[in-house]
């Protein structure tokens, strides 16, 4: 634990050499922190918002995806309070109060709204979740061993609210926690409260980051795909190890102390650190020597589907997109097993519908095989662009298809676009930076072959 806080008083007193920082790279960096923290901590609570939709909505002020409206005015409305607790940030003689706290999950909420719940005796229903104020039912979650974790009570709720605002107070002018430490246990025990019907974990973050942002330090994001570690901290805070929670938040916050050097240096802040790149490297280099390889089966393929390849057959159609309009025809299908349609939500659609009932398919045809013939579905799934009769070209309208494409092995499977290919194993999944770079090479290569059969581009 003290080697964490020595490493963050080391970078912190690195970042203040180097602030203020261009506005440029300042510009660049509030961009980053912004879309990561609402994408992420939005996303853990069960937004299905992508990463290219949040950035979509936030920053450009448009929508895509088949998503509810309530989820597009969240993901907005979290924003909105990731500016408010900025600005409450920046007024360092501005104390923190229960009606601030009330306002922000208001402001997050945006309005009442009707939520599944299940009664005390284990019926489902359906209740009005009420903004800005306190819960008023008693609230608890399912662990995953089936014990039920109860939240504060109703009745004790302000009550608790009120000691932990004059905690906060009390602690804050006394100076002892370090700032990551006073952070981490005010995001404990708010959640340990639980104190409104909904938001409680996202004003939890946000708070966490008031404190931060107060003390001169970066915001803290929780990846959404780390949840389980951070969910496991959490446990570990409730079973008495506070330690492990405040080590856990501390963690995060030399990344984004990192990323802050960085930025202000003028380097990318798109690539991994340096950490992990070694772990992604050790990872695969472990995947390679395992002696039992995993078989190819539709469950493993829907994992790596939904694991990051729906998004990037998704980015890859939606980046294609800004070629159409020079070509007379253009168009965009996925296929599985060579076979295709229009559209990604097909190819989504055969996937889920396989690996939810794996028989389903074959049942029209009067013949239902064997459950291990059925859970091996998938040769391969790619998307294509068709581009098609180059307008600016008359004598030569030439047309351009890329693909991409997952082969699936029996024990690894390969993506593979244009002259380049990635391998992995089965339970190695596509890291973000690894999509990333396969989407631009694909523009690349698109926009090269364009700009050479149209004659360097000039029409």
């Amino acid at each position: 634990m003290q080697n964490t806080i020595n490493k963050i008083e080391e970078l912190s007193s690195t970042l203040k050499k180097v602030r203020p920082m261009k506005a440029e790279f300042q510009k660049k960096l509030d961009r980053k922190f912004r879309l990561e923290f609402n994408y992420n901590s939005n996303h853990i609570e069960g937004n299905t918002l992508t990463y290219s939709e949040t950035e979509l909505l936030l920053i450009f002020d448009e929508t895509k995806g088949n998503h509810t409206l309530r989820e597009y005015e969240e993901m907005i409305a979290h924003d909105v309070a990731l500016q408010l607790v900025s600005d409450w940030a920046d007024d360092k003689e501005r104390p923190l109060t229960e009606a601030n706290i009330k306002n922000l999950n208001e402001v997050m909420l945006v309005k009442p709204f009707w939520k599944d719940a299940i009664t005390p005796d284990g019926q489902k229903s359906r209740r009005l979740i009420k903004v800005g104020d306190y819960k008023e039912f008693p609230n608890s979650v399912q662990l995953s061993n089936g014990e039920i974790f109860e939240y504060a009570s109703v009745t004790d709720t302000p009550i608790l609210m009120g000691e932990l605002i004059q905690w906060y107070r009390t602690e804050e002018q006394k100076n002892e926690f370090h700032p990551v430490a006073l952070a981490a246990i005010l995001h404990y025990k708010l959640v340990r409260i639980h104190p409104f019907d909904d938001g409680n974990g996202r004003i939890s973050r946000l708070l966490m980051n008031y404190v931060l942002l107060k003390n001169n330090l970066p915001p803290v994001v929780i990846k959404s795909a780390d949840k389980r570690n951070y969910l496991s901290a959490l446990n570990s805070a409730d079973a008495g190890d506070l330690n492990s929670f405040i080590k856990y938040i501390a963690q995060q916050l030399v990344w984004s102390l990192e990323i802050s050097i960085k930025a202000a240096n003028g380097e990318s802040i798109e690539e991994p650190d340096d950490v992990e790149k070694e772990i992604s490297i050790w990872k695969k280099q472990a995947a390679q020597n395992v002696v039992n390889a995993t078989h190819r089966s539709d469950d493993l393929i829907y994992e790596i589907y939904t694991n990051g390849v729906q998004e990037m057959f998704e980015q890859f159609a939606d980046k294609h997109k800004q070629f159409y309009d020079l070509f007379h025809k253009s168009g965009c299908y996925t296929y599985k097993n060579s076979g295709g349609q229009e559209g990604t939500q097909w190819l989504t659609d055969e996937i889920y519908k396989i690996v939810l009932n794996p028989k389903a398919l074959f049942v029209d045809a009067g013949e239902v095989p064997e459950l291990a013939i059925a859970d091996d579905t998938f040769r391969n799934i790619f998307i294509q662009v068709n581009l098609q009769e180059y307008k600016y070209n008359e004598t030569d309208p030439f047309t351009i298809q890329p693909r991409l494409m997952i082969e699936f092995h029996s024990y690894k499977y390969e993506v593979q676009y244009g002259n380049k290919k990635i391998e992995k194993v089965y339970g190695e999944l596509l890291n973000a930076d690894e999509r990333k770079e396969i989407i631009a090479d694909c523009l690349k290569a698109v926009f090269a072959e364009i700009k050479v059969k149209s004659g360097n581009g000039k029409h």
